[in-house]
């Protein structure tokens, strides 16, 4: 669900993660149409590396048990 929300609204992805001020920087890159493209990449990458850091957390977590 997340990844759709990054392609159709970026700034929002951000929001949802827990940046504010990245998902602020995105909207205002967003309103212009040239902007949109790099918006939804950037989204996409910060939604990657915010499921990997997750998952590495859990990781630590079960071997720390």
């Amino acid at each position: 669900m997340r990844l759709l929300i990054a392609l159709l609204l970026p700034w929002l992805t951000f929001f949802t993660i827990g940046r504010p001020f990245a998902g602020l920087i995105c909207l205002i890159l967003q309103v212009t149409v040239i902007g949109w493209l790099p918006a939804a990449i950037w989204a996409v990458y910060a939604l990657s590396q915010f499921n990997t850091d997750r998952k590495i957390e859990a990781a630590l977590r079960r071997q720390v048990r």
